[in-house]
């Protein structure tokens, strides 16, 4: 057997690892850091005035238009959507897999799920053009009598699968935080954050109950969370794929977005956790190259996945015989929307295939430029898939393009700046790795016959 190197770096003892994940949560924020919160926030700032001008003056102010009735709300909300799938997945489908690297990251991916899902949540929301209607959107018993909403409708479906998603990976998240929490409140010299952590902590005493109930839980909630990773993007996929329009009603669809997703969301595991290793050195001995480089190998096969995707799209399209299935397809490629789709297929086919090579692979700057343009390529996905199957549809007379505005990139660009004011908080009030899962896999490694030693 390969022998392999320790998952944790340094020989830490038991102390040292404590002391290293509570460190940025104990002490003053470094300089760094501040300068990107302020970057981050200000960017929040110009993202709340951007939709609260799109609520304010009308939906018009976005680039829809007919026959482009679905633009950036619907594109960026399934984006953000995707980037919050590798989180559930390293943490549940790992766990349950009993792989031990998970252990050091998966803190991290799930916070990026929690508040990945909470910035798409505002895109439906707000693409109804009447968000304070919004509660009309939940099956409840009301004063409108017998006016349902439409259960038939995928829209709907979304409301469902999201909220739950949201709700579980919520729930694993916080659950996983509880020893954690205990063990800064233990080290609080301060009396108000020993009374905050010591009430996030929920009582926790580390008894063998405790600890038994908590390990049964959490089987329990990554059992719960397995199905969802496949169920969520399934059903955002349904959004197009149970429509009657040439382009969306394809059967690959499901698997092809849940593999999009993991795609995109190892990406962004990727991208952050480089950034989490330059910011705070302590991690970069429990977020090591080896967890990296296994986060690239899924990257590059995710990647080949969805070539495969899209290169079957094409070719079902030409085998059906179906002529305005074809013209769709070769519409997208080379019509007035081909620049899109050819950077859609060189950001998520081909640049991800330098993964191939082990020295690129363990290249913290390659492995955070091509996590970056698999985003932008992922992003790009979805904008080709929603556009360009409605801006030509089956009257030449009613064609027409997409007119982007500045408020479509404000929305865009603005959505960034939530989640990284969230993330940003995040890595300095809670411990970024977790401290219960890292100090039992110390000192696994693997000698020259294959046993843990």
């Amino acid at each position: 057997m390969i022998k392999r190197s320790p998952l944790v770096l340094g020989n830490k003892s038991l102390k040292d690892v404590t002391d290293d994940i509570c460190a940025p949560v104990e002490r003053f924020p470094s300089k760094g850091w501040v300068g990107l919160f302020l970057g981050a926030k200000t960017l929040l700032l110009f993202y709340i005035a951007v939709l609260a001008s799109v609520v304010g003056i009308g939906i018009g102010l976005l680039g829809m238009n007919s026959p482009v009735f679905w633009g950036t709300m619907i594109v960026t909300f399934v984006f953000w959507i995707g980037i919050g799938h590798a989180g559930t997945l390293i943490s549940a489908v790992l766990f349950l897999f009993r792989q031990k690297w998970r252990t050091s990251v998966a803190r991290t991916a799930e916070a990026m799920t929690v508040f990945a899902v909470m910035t798409a949540g505002l895109f439906p929301l707000l693409h109804t053009g009447r968000p304070w209607l919004d509660y009309w959107l939940f099956p409840y018993p009301n004063q409108r009598g017998p006016l349902w909403v439409n259960f038939r409708s995928p829209l709907l479906w979304d409301v469902f699968a999201v909220s739950t998603y949201a709700t579980v990976s919520m729930v694993f998240w916080y659950i996983g935080l509880i020893p954690d929490f205990a063990t800064i409140k233990d080290r609080a010299k301060n009396t108000l954050r020993r009374k905050v952590y010591g009430a996030l902590s929920l009582g926790w005493r580390g008894t063998a109950r405790n600890w038994s109930h908590y390990e049964m839980l959490y089987l329990i909630l990554a059992g719960l969370s397995t199905p969802l990773v496949l169920s969520v993007h399934t059903i955002v996929s349904f959004d197009f794929a149970v429509a009657s329009l040439p382009g969306w009603h394809t059967t690959i669809f499901p698997p092809y977005f849940v593999a999009g997703a993991i795609f995109s969301g190892f990406a962004m595991v990727v991208t952050l956790m480089t950034l989490v290793r330059i910011g705070f050195k302590e991690f970069k001995n429990y977020v090591t190259l080896d967890h990296m480089e296994v986060m690239n190998k899924i990257i590059m096969t995710t990647g080949l996945l969805v070539g495969y995707a899209y290169a079957s799209e094409f070719f079902i399209a030409w085998y059906s015989g179906n002529q305005y299935e074809r013209f769709v397809f070769v519409n997208r490629a080379f019509g007035p929307y081909g620049w899109s789709y050819w950077t859609m297929v060189t950001c998520n086919v081909l640049i991800p295939q330098i993964f191939w090579l082990k020295s690129m692979r363990r290249s913290i700057p390659v492995m955070f430029v091509v996590s970056i343009f698999v985003n932008i390529g992922m992003w790009f996905e979805r904008f080709v898939i929603t556009v360009t199957s409605l801006h030509r549809d089956f009257l030449p007379s009613s064609w027409g393009m997409y007119e982007w505005t500045w408020f479509d990139s404000g929305v865009l660009i603005g959505s960034f700046g939530m989640f990284l004011t969230l993330f940003l908080l995040y890595l300095r009030l809670f411990p970024a790795v977790s401290i219960a899962e890292v100090k039992p896999v110390l000192n696994v490694g693997y000698d020259d016959k294959g046993g843990h030693h």
